[in-house]
């Protein structure tokens, strides 16, 4: 079942437009900004093969994102020896713009300490703005489990001591 001429640069033209926006997601998902290509790299693949069907779906970026949290959950549960998990985030060049990069920092770190089923929602809320009803469609859940899922994970991020200290700063 090989991809037509047409079907390869519509696919071509749809990696290109959304790259860097699905590194972003997988990032905001806890990867490292290396392993977050390998996972997009990984999901993307697996759209190309069954290109026909993404391109039927009635929300084409919903189902690369269901795909992405599907991959990106899948590479969790595989053991890498070479990696070790580390609760710091290594140390960022310091450059002028300092204050947005420890906002960034504590957002990434605040982030990582929720628990991967509500870090999922977050990121597919408020950074990809997916409605609750697309999400719930991407995390194959009720509705119900979606909201309960941001309102936890709002809840958890709004006692974080980064946050409030950066809440503070401003």
């Amino acid at each position: 079942m090989g991809a037509g001429v047409r079907d390869v640069d519509d696919f071509s033209g749809f990696v290109a437009a959304r790259w860097p926006r699905l590194v972003r997601s997988a990032i905001l998902l806890g990867c490292s900004p290396a392993e977050a290509e390998d996972v997009v790299q990984s999901a993307l693949e697996r759209c190309l093969l069954s290109w026909g069907k993404v391109q039927r779906a009635d929300n084409r970026d919903a189902y690369v994102h269901r795909v992405l949290v599907n991959t990106f959950v899948s590479s969790r549960r595989r053991r890498w020896i070479g990696e070790t998990p580390t609760d710091r985030w290594p140390e960022q060049p310091v450059s002028d713009d300092t204050a947005r990069v420890d906002g960034a920092d504590a957002v990434g770190q605040a982030l990582g300490r929720l628990p991967e089923d509500q870090r999922i929602a977050v990121v597919l809320r408020y950074y990809l703005g997916q409605p609750e009803a697309e999400m719930a469609a991407v995390l194959g859940v009720a509705p119900g489990t979606v909201k309960s899922r941001l309102a936890r994970a709002r809840a958890t991020l709004c006692t974080d001591p980064d946050l409030l200290e950066l809440r503070e700063l401003r």
